[in-house]
């Protein structure tokens, strides 16, 4: 355990062991980008740089308004919150509003929003392919025969969204899986709904915080002169502590909450709803997980997973082609009638024409989300060419931190609060990460514990907030569920703000941090312990 001495004098600074891996020299070019734009020519703006933050400071309260008042749980009502925000923020920028536009440009193609995107998006065509096949089904006779009932549920959906995380290391992913495989089946044995999504969110965290091919992980590890390999052993012992007691939580709550109330025909509903053959896809996640650990992109290691859960599907009798990727053509076109004998082609009346199947509504549900992430990066761009990340930095170093307990609770809170306005993490991480290794280099600390400072918080915060990608991403799986089985009323969708206290493990992880900068536990200077030059994953 460390301790809140002094910290000694000239410490050799950790040594940088980049491989040169794509994805490390990307995140690399992103930084030197984001400081060539604090060097160059900023946004003016009227009232000094502390007005660049208006954007997401608008948001932040339209969201709070939106979803915490008004309970309206609308992705795209956020949208048009986050453009009126942007609209706002231009009135208040000095001098031609072609820089400020320009700004929202760049802010639009940051790598970090692509990743998100990407990940929705491929998540989202897997989930779906093996929800056609059967696999809630399965788990719902898997729950029933092992005897895993309402009350330990959601601690085991905790603990199986958190090896799986942590095996493919996307926890948006983990989240759109979940969502749509574990959360019904939860409903169908009893689960109360909104510990259901908690425990979802709470494995994402801890996957988005411990896998060494998460992209926060390597965010974290390459901005503050780390290893991967040292930087995950050495948060092991953080995440696994708020782990066991977020366990503990959900079989505690999970005895004490309510599930669903299913009706009159609920013995029927579970009845029809349990069938052992859609366990087969224990198969397909699996393909996705060892592909992932093997080291390949996590979009070659779901498409794996794709293709198999493809494959099982029409050998194995468990959905047809037209149910995974269906043209539904005009019945009075000649050319669809020839082509009608294509498994994936029917022939519909013309006003019902369209695209159908698993693949297409795996991804469809995510574009008003897709939007809202590039507009919520542009509106963390305008902050950071306007100075305003610049001036709450120098403030905290000049005012706050003081001392070497008082600088970690400052990382500690200043991540909380960067999270609290760009809600993807990854983007989050990257705005704070410079002033994470500033404030960390000031006081001698080493590289391992500013990176588990910064991706602990950044994780844990990203799928707390009502507004954050992470709870939106499983919202918009949750938004899709009424159209997909009949028992699923709107009534059972999970409002995000009812969510956020069910986080357990995001709260704890943010708890067992802040404990730890109190206290000075798992503290090291940089003359404690070096980096090691190991091969980055």
């Amino acid at each position: 355990m460390g301790t809140d001495r002094e910290p000694p004098e000239d410490p050799e600074r950790p040594v940088d062991g980049s491989d040169g891996e794509d994805y490390e020299d990307e995140v690399e070019e992103e930084l030197a980008e984001a400081q060539r734009a604090r060097t160059e020519s900023r946004i003016e703006f009227y009232g000094g740089p502390i007005s660049s933050t208006v954007p997401l400071g608008l948001f932040v309260v339209w969201a709070i308004f939106q979803s915490g008042v008004l309970r309206i749980g609308d992705t795209t009502g956020l949208v048009a919150g986050m453009l009126v925000s942007l609209v706002v923020g231009m009135f208040l920028a000095k001098g031609s509003w072609a820089k400020y536009a320009n700004t929202i440009f760049e802010g639009m193609t940051q790598r970090v929003a692509a990743t998100a995107i990407v990940a929705w998006l491929w998540a989202g065509m897997f989930a779906e392919t093996i929800q056609t096949g059967g696999f809630v089904d399965g788990l719902v006779w898997a729950a029933q025969t092992l005897g895993v009932g309402a009350s330990l549920f959601p601690a085991i959906t905790f603990v199986l969204a958190a090896l799986l995380a942590t095996g493919i290391g996307t926890g948006y992913g983990t989240t759109i899986a979940f969502t749509a495989l574990f959360f019904p089946a939860g409903l169908l044995v009893g689960a109360n709904p909104v510990l259901m999504f908690g425990s979802i969110l709470s494995g994402a965290v801890f996957g988005d915080n411990l896998a060494p091919v998460s992209d926060t992980t390597i965010v974290s590890a390459v901005t503050q002169d780390a290893d991967i390999g040292g930087v995950v052993a050495s948060r092991f012992k953080y995440a696994i502590v708020a782990a066991v007691f977020a366990f503990a939580g959900y079989v505690v709550a999970g005895s004490m909450l309510p599930g669903l109330d299913l009706g009159p025909g609920a013995a029927e509903i579970l009845g029809e709803q349990s069938n052992p053959f859609g366990l087969v896809h224990l198969v397909s996640m699996g393909v996705v997980i060892f592909t992932a650990v093997q080291g390949r992109h996590i979009v070659e290691a779901i498409s794996w997973g794709i293709v198999v859960a493809f494959v099982f599907n029409v050998t194995l009798g468990l959905a047809a082609t037209s149910d995974m990727i269906n043209f539904a053509a005009p019945e009075n076109l000649g050319i669809a009638q020839a082509l009608s004998v294509l498994p994936f082609v029917t022939l519909v009346p013309s006003d019902e024409a369209g695209v159908g199947g698993s693949l297409y509504a795996g991804a469809e549900g995510f574009f008003p989300l897709i939007v809202l992430t590039l507009l919520i990066v542009a509106g963390a761009q305008i902050m950071i060419r306007g100075g305003g990340f610049q001036a709450i930095q120098d403030w905290l170093l000049d005012t706050v931190a003081t001392s070497v307990r008082r600088a970690e609770t400052t990382m500690v809170l200043g991540t909380a609060l960067v999270n609290a306005l760009i809600t993807i993490n990854t983007a989050a991480e990257i705005a704070i990460a410079p002033y994470i290794a500033r404030l960390g280099e000031r006081f001698n600390i080493n590289g391992y514990r500013r990176a588990n400072i910064l991706d602990a918080n950044t994780s844990a915060l990203g799928y707390i907030f009502p507004w954050s990608g992470g709870v939106l991403v499983g919202y918009a799986v949750l938004q899709g569920m009424p159209e997909q089985y009949e028992w699923f009323t709107q009534s059972m969708v999970v409002n995000p703000i009812e969510v956020w206290p069910f986080v357990f493990h995001g709260w704890l992880l943010l708890f067992v941090f802040l404990f730890a900068a109190l206290t000075g536990f798992g503290r090291e200077y940089t003359t404690d312990r070096e980096t090691e030059e190991v091969a980055r994953v």
